[in-house]
């Protein structure tokens, strides 16, 4: 879309592009709830302007899309769970609310995997979310509903989260981008958790550029959250300054070939990420082959990661808080209720039996490790960031299937931050038109972000490897 358009014009548009593409034609079956509300906040907005003759903020009138384990006040929150069906929290989160503040519009709660548990994205209240790119595969998740919708142009902006690939594996599937920040960058406090060792939450969009600006309103201090403390003196007032197109010029970037695909089913993958690391070369860059074998992500995911163990007590916090009016007040109440997609059946019962106990610990001393292990490599070699593709084989089918290979592990174990950017495309098929998305990631040291925008954009602009899906084209008379 562009051109000139008021609020209310804008969300229109939008509401049409759902209303074609999320029930009708593709059914891409990713926007559980629309603001109901939006054409009447739209018309504040409008009216705002024309009276002040100012902007309400830097996201003045532009319709952003939660996933639905973000608390809204005005919206049910879900967590794609039928367990939490009808949910209304009592407050907006703290990023909902300096997204309001901002002047943006909520405009639909989307789809995640149910309770953000896995990477496929579907849930109890809604079902699969497709991949707009190629209609029998998986649009990744767990934020999947707001990468597919993204894709689809169903939104401007989008919101998700991320506790071991989350928002990556879904801008990796989908041709977006998606930021995983440092851990204590923006505050989860009213977010429905996994796990507060690990889980952030960040901007997804369809370019660098305006992923960054909403980074912008996202970021700070929040007393509701308190690793966010350490965001005083390590945020930047503007991230927007990192947006050069010769952001790659001078940059040492460290290639993870261990995150890398051995096996034939890789090769697709592959192709795709060693021409991205050709590229990074032609666009300024100095790269370095990192012999790194003792990195391997899914033993992290499996070995170092605590994630199922902080699940249990986490979100009992969040269910049983003294203003929260959940149908359901602990994860034992949840897996009674027997309301859940049984794909989740098996992690619901494994984290209801784990306990803080001397594993845990151990894992969180191997967790210490990693980050100085990471550290000491990015030291050794002067590098600005790590590059390696968010998956190592392509996103998978629907129908079942697991999603495995993905390489988002390091960014979440550690909490050093990272982004997913398009890198291309595999071969086309019959299902796939142009190809299934591929992403490629750039992980840093903390509070590095400002960094990755100049590497992420300068790889963008240079690349221009983000294409819109056939399944979703602009509607007659689209601005």
């Amino acid at each position: 879309m562009s051109g000139n358009l008021t609020a209310v014009e804008l969300i229109q548009w939008y509401l049409r592009r759902i209303d074609a593409y999320d029930k009708q034609g593709p059914k891409l079956n990713s926007v559980i709830y629309i603001n109901p509300k939006a054409l009447e906040e739209a018309a504040a907005l409008d009216a705002k302007l024309a009276t002040a003759g100012k902007l309400a903020g830097p996201l003045h009138g532009i319709p952003v899309l939660l996933k639905d384990n973000v608390n809204t006040k005005d919206m049910p929150t879900s967590a794609g769970s039928l367990s939490l069906e009808g949910y209304v929290p009592p407050e907006d989160a703290s990023i909902t609310k300096k997204l309001r503040n901002a002047g943006a519009i909520i405009l639909a709660k989307v789809n995640l995997h149910e309770f953000a548990i896995w990477g496929e994205t579907i849930s109890s209240i809604l079902g699969q979310t497709l991949n707009p790119y190629d209609l029998n595969r998986t649009p990744g998740g767990s934020s999947g509903g707001t990468g597919a919708a993204l894709a689809a142009n169903f939104g401007l902006l989008g919101l998700g989260t991320d506790t071991v690939n989350s928002i990556r594996s879904p801008a990796s599937a989908n041709n977006i981008v998606g930021i995983r920040p440092t851990l204590g960058l923006i505050s989860r406090a009213g977010v429905v958790p996994y796990s507060f060792t690990q889980d952030v939450v960040g901007p997804m969009a369809r370019t660098v550029a305006d992923a960054t600006k909403m980074l912008n309103v996202l970021v700070g201090y929040d007393p509701a959250d308190e690793a966010t403390a350490w965001s005083i003196g390590n945020a930047e007032k503007d991230y927007t300054v990192h947006l050069h197109a010769s952001g790659l010029q001078g940059k040492r970037i460290g290639i993870l070939r261990s995150f890398f695909g051995k096996d034939p089913v890789h090769a697709e993958v592959n192709k795709v990420a060693n021409r991205a690391v050709e590229e990074l070369k032609s666009f300024g860059a100095t790269v370095v082959d990192l012999d790194t074998p003792d990195l391997d992500a899914g033993k992290i995911a499996a070995e170092i990661s605590v994630h199922l163990y902080d699940l249990k007590p986490h979100l009992n916090a969040y269910l049983s808080a003294p203003n929260a009016n959940t149908p359901v007040k602990s994860l034992e109440e949840i897996i009674k209720s027997g309301k859940y997609h049984p794909g989740i059946d098996a992690n619901l019962k494994q984290a209801q039996a784990l306990e803080h106990d001397d594993q845990y610990r151990i894992r969180l001393l191997k967790r210490a490790a990693l980050q100085q292990r990471v550290m000491k490599i990015m030291a050794d070699n002067n590098l600005d960031a790590i590059m390696f593709p968010h998956q190592k084989r392509l996103v998978v089918p629907t129908g079942g299937h697991v999603q495995v290979d993905r390489n988002g592990s390091l960014g979440a174990v550690t909490g050093f931050p990272s982004i997913v950017v398009p890198g291309g495309f595999s071969p086309p098929t019959e299902t796939a038109k142009i190809g299934v998305p591929i992403g490629i990631e750039f992980l840093g040291r903390p509070w590095s972000e400002g960094i990755l925008i100049e590497i992420a954009y300068g790889y963008e602009q240079g690349a221009r490897h983000r294409k819109p899906p056939l399944t979703t084209p602009p509607l007659p008379g689209e601005p």
